[in-house]
């Protein structure tokens, strides 16, 4: 090419990519990567799977370049590929779920029980650590980018059947119009309407009244600063007492890939007491973005290492200044995925 790629037009990087220029083609689809990952990400409900998802999808693009004849902009055509990735992987994979849709509240006198480690858990979503944009992404979208990211969200976008869930996302996040939907998904604008409608009634059924963008907006800044300082304070010094003074009377716990979660404050106290903090167990929690949501990379010592280990990513989802819901994703391979270390050294 004779001028530099980051010059040159969509035209020029198409040429080039299709004569077999690599870099061209990176820079055709890498101002899509951050949008197309969080797509997966609420088509299937994990990291990992978006990540594979993606990457199957870009190789497509790759191979089909020559397929690809400009009626379409760049950023539709490659939300057509990535989308039919996406339907494909949840043929072979089963449904992501959080532990409150797997099976009811847990005893926390019982033992918490086994991980299940079959890929069955919603996984947290790195939202700022990847660029994800706050706002609606086109005037036609109903819902927030990063609000569409949320757990409560995602997690009721696993219960649509696949091509509603597409359809709900590609028309109510994405801001696509019916006619664009229709295209990438082979069906006509008559069948896009009919399961967006039957996609609104089930998810209206399983969504908070009120987004946590809304929530923490309403919060402001230094309520929230205040919030998350109190919660760290609180695990930090294993005082039981003070982190359930945070909750709400019905909050719950969950702890994937764990399936045992509790309900209400008396619970997770008991559970609190009995387990993690019995032994005033020594944490570190470092504030995050994961999912939108007020998170905290979650750490505990080890003595043999001296330096606190990765234990797993704590999500809260918040009832006004209250939490309603503590997600700790006992993952510690989670930490890496937003950007944080291993270990802490003390």
């Amino acid at each position: 090419m004779t001028k530099e790629l980051g010059s040159a037009s969509r035209e020029e990087l198409l040429r080039a990519a299709r004569a077999g220029d690599e870099d061209a083609f990176r820079s055709l689809v890498g101002p899509h990567l951050a949008e197309l990952r969080a797509h997966c990400y609420r088509m299937l409900g994990s990291f990992q799977d978006a990540e594979d998802a993606l990457q199957d999808a870009l190789l497509g693009a790759w191979r089909g370049l020559s397929g690809f004849e400009g009626r379409s902009s760049v950023r539709s055509w490659l939300y057509r590929i990535v989308t039919n990735a996406c339907l494909k992987a949840i043929e072979r994979r089963p449904r992501r779920v959080l532990p409150v849709d797997f099976g009811p509240a847990a005893d926390p006198h019982d033992d918490p029980g086994k991980p299940i480690v079959e890929s069955v858990w919603v996984e947290p979503y790195p939202a700022g650590q990847l660029g994800l944009e706050d706002g609606l992404a086109g005037p036609e979208a109903r819902f927030e980018q990063r609000e569409s990211v949320e757990l409560a969200f995602v997690a009721a976008l696993q219960q649509l059947p696949a091509r509603q869930r597409a359809v709900l996302i590609m028309r109510e996040v994405l801001g696509f119009s019916g006619g664009e939907v229709a295209a990438a998904l082979d069906t006509t604008p008559a069948s896009v309407y009919s399961a967006l409608q039957r996609a609104h009634t089930a998810l209206d059924e399983r969504l908070p009244e009120q987004s946590q963008q809304a929530t923490l907006r309403s919060l402001g800044d230094e309520r929230v600063r205040r919030l998350a300082e109190d919660y760290v304070d609180a695990w930090e010094r294993s005082d039981v007492d003070a982190l359930v003074a945070m909750l709400t009377e019905d909050a719950a716990m969950a702890m994937p890939p764990r399936p045992t979660w509790y309900r209400g404050r008396e619970a997770i106290a008991a559970f609190l007491r009995l387990w993690p903090l019995a032994d005033e167990l020594r944490s570190r929690l470092i504030p995050v973005d994961a999912n939108g949501q007020l998170a905290f990379g979650h750490y505990t010592w080890d003595g043999e290492t001296s330096s606190f280990t990765a234990h797993g990513v704590n999500v809260l989802t918040l009832r006004g200044s209250e939490i309603d819901t503590m997600t700790t994703f006992l993952t510690p391979e989670a930490l890496g995925h937003l950007g944080l270390p291993a270990d802490i050294p003390a």
